[in-house]
């Protein structure tokens, strides 16, 4: 991220493919995941959706091709603990039972993508092989282009926020509660028209009166350059649900600006951001039910 030395941030929709998952188990990854699997992907030129962490892989004789890199997703924790009062002992409650405390804790997993795994042998390559086809053979059949984007499209203009049509730029106003966008026309494609939307759409989650986020912040301010972050993720996250691809239009200086808050702020603040990104596209285009890999 800190280089600056970036692909074209941009991915279109690999239907044939499918949702990013496991490979082992078929499970499609759920929450933030997604995301950090989509920019993992874009990063290392990946085009399979398919991944595996390296124990699970080593248990079946694949390894890691030399020079691969893992990428990172989040794995929730649920933590326990008794409560003590100021002397030591265990707080009970009204029945006798001891007072536990729960709270919700993200460990960071390493992840391979399927195409940088190599069998250790001829056997175990073969294994690989009619893994990784089987995987991508038997996902489910998607709509085609134009009823996805037909669909995607109902989905954004079901949000309530107000759009002003045939403005010069793209932009939302808090003020107003509004958000300001030129006619679709003036787009490149329709996936490019509908990423831009969702990206103004998720700055409008941060309204007030919803996830209530700071959208004061000037340009150029750390504040300002993790809004448009959250934005551009939730909008990745957004696509992605709606099957329409993803369109990551700002520029490197964003991600920069990312790594030197992850830098100074740690992986909590990685946390955050990545939790504000999926709660703003929750709104917008909830999240299917399906089993979490």
């Amino acid at each position: 991220m800190e280089s600056g030395e970036l692909p074209p941030w941009r991915r279109g929709w690999q239907g044939e493919q499918g949702r990013h998952r496991n490979l082992i188990s078929g499970h499609c990854y759920k929450g933030s995941n997604p995301v950090l699997l989509e920019v993992g992907s874009l990063l290392r030129g990946h085009t399979l959706p398919l991944w595996c962490g390296a124990a699970e892989a080593k248990a079946r004789g694949w390894w890691p091709r030399r020079g691969s890199k893992a990428t990172r997703i989040v794995r929730p924790q649920l933590n326990k603990r008794e409560q003590t009062d100021s002397e030591g002992k265990p707080v009970v409650d009204a029945d006798g039972s001891t007072v536990v405390s729960a709270w919700v804790s993200f460990k960071p997993v390493c992840v391979f993508n399927a195409g940088d795994l190599v069998g250790h042998d001829d056997e175990t390559a073969a294994t690989l092989a009619a893994a990784i086809n089987e995987a991508v053979g038997t996902t489910e059949l998607t709509p085609p282009p134009a009823a996805r984007l037909e669909a995607a499209e109902a989905v954004l203009e079901a949000w309530p926020v107000p759009v002003l049509w045939g403005q010069q730029r793209c932009c939302y106003v808090p003020a107003d509660d509004q958000i300001h966008m030129p006619d679709a026309a003036a787009f490149s494609t329709r996936e490019a028209f509908c990423a831009t939307w969702a990206h103004e759409q998720a700055h409008s989650t941060g309204h007030k009166s919803r996830l209530d986020r700071d959208l004061t912040a000037q340009m150029g301010t750390k504040v300002y350059a993790r809004e448009e972050l959250v934005a551009e993720l939730a909008a990745v996250l957004i696509c992605y649900r709606l099957q329409i691809g993803c369109q990551l239009e700002n520029h490197a200086a964003y991600l920069k600006a990312w790594a030197g808050m992850l830098r100074e702020e740690g992986a909590r603040c990685l946390f955050k951001v990545l939790s504000d990104a999926r709660k703003a596209a929750d709104l917008i285009a909830p999240e299917a039910p399906a089993e979490e890999a």
